[in-house]
């Protein structure tokens, strides 16, 4: 019963001070309009883009989209942007100020948004009076990211190269002297493969070679070539076989680095761009309906405050 009296009371007011409110209603629209006009507030178009990380490792336990999140959000690419747009100066920023690169990254802040997505991509969306620069900060944004990825991989690479370089040259040195020492076998001791050296020893020792050739066995060059072959035979298999897995092992590492090498000389992009930016033909803020409602709305319920607060000043008078 009393919320029945005190609704009724309320509905009583309203007729009573329906003139008034209807008239402070209608001048906050009008102000509101007004205020929230070109004229006051300068109007901002957005620019947005959606994109995925690509032909990049995560470090740690992060995802590679975490990872793309902190590029793109890191100094070096905010330094970039604010001095490749000259954004003091758009944004009317005194370099003199006392706090002005305070100031300037908090303007950044609210003009740039980069945010990763429920489907693991991220979203970058600038708003800026000009919708060509918007857009064109979205892009360079994805630019600088690229650049950036691109320098740290190739420092990687760099790095990767030079210990790649080392052991091949190494490896050159060892296949060199291999090759170098298998010379002299072959020049001192007449020794130049072992399998097949042996089996023509003991075909002239044993005498069964067949044909003209048979005649002119020179035994004393097969005595000579088969005590050479018991005394650095084993060495000879040894320094054979080592050169063959050196020659293997070289290819392998040959490989490698030319795998590396062509990764470093590449112009990889590390951003799959599935929403592309583009320059706005409509405002994105301020929202001027959204203003003038919510500004006749509070309106209203200031005035039937106050208007509350003078009938009751009246009964309190009164009694």
């Amino acid at each position: 019963m009393e919320n029945y009296y005190n609704n009724f009371n309320l509905i009583k007011l309203l007729i009573k001070w329906k003139i008034h409110l209807i008239i402070i209603v209608i001048i906050s629209v009008i102000l509101a309009v007004i205020f929230s006009s070109p004229w006051f507030i300068t109007p901002k178009y957005k620019s947005t883009a959606i994109v995925y990380p690509a032909n990049i490792s995560p470090y740690s336990e992060e995802t590679e989209t975490e990872q793309m999140l902190q590029l793109l959000q890191s100094m070096d690419i905010k330094d970039s942007i604010i001095k490749k747009f000259d954004l003091p100066k758009h944004y009317k920023i005194d370099s003199n100020y006392k706090y002005f690169y305070t100031t300037l990254l908090y303007e950044y802040s609210q003009n740039v948004s980069i945010n990763k997505t429920p489907y693991e991509s991220v979203e970058i969306e600038v708003l800026d009076k000009d919708p060509q620069i918007a857009c064109d900060m979205v892009n360079s944004i994805i630019d600088f990211y690229n650049t950036m990825v691109r320098k740290m991989h190739n420092d990687k690479y760099t790095e990767v190269i030079k210990m790649y370089k080392f052991q091949l040259i190494n490896k050159r040195k060892r296949i060199d002297s291999l090759e170098v020492k298998l010379k002299d076998f072959s020049t001192r001791y007449g020794l130049i493969e072992y399998g097949s050296q042996s089996v023509e020893v003991t075909r002239g020792l044993l005498k069964t070679v067949y044909g003209s050739n048979a005649a002119s066995i020179n035994t004393k060059e097969v005595l000579k070539l088969k005590n050479n072959l018991q005394e650095k035979g084993g060495e000879l298999i040894t320094l054979t076989e080592m050169l063959v897995n050196e020659n293997k092992e070289f290819s392998i590492l040959n490989v490698e680095y030319e795998q590396v090498l062509r990764f470093y000389t590449d112009e990889l992009t590390y951003a799959n761009i599935v929403s592309k930016p583009f320059p706005a033909d409509k405002k994105a803020y301020p929202t001027r309906w959204l203003i003038v409602v919510l500004t006749a709305m509070a309106t209203l319920f200031l005035s039937i405050v106050v208007i509350s607060i003078i009938e009751n000043y009246k009964s309190f008078i009164k009694q």
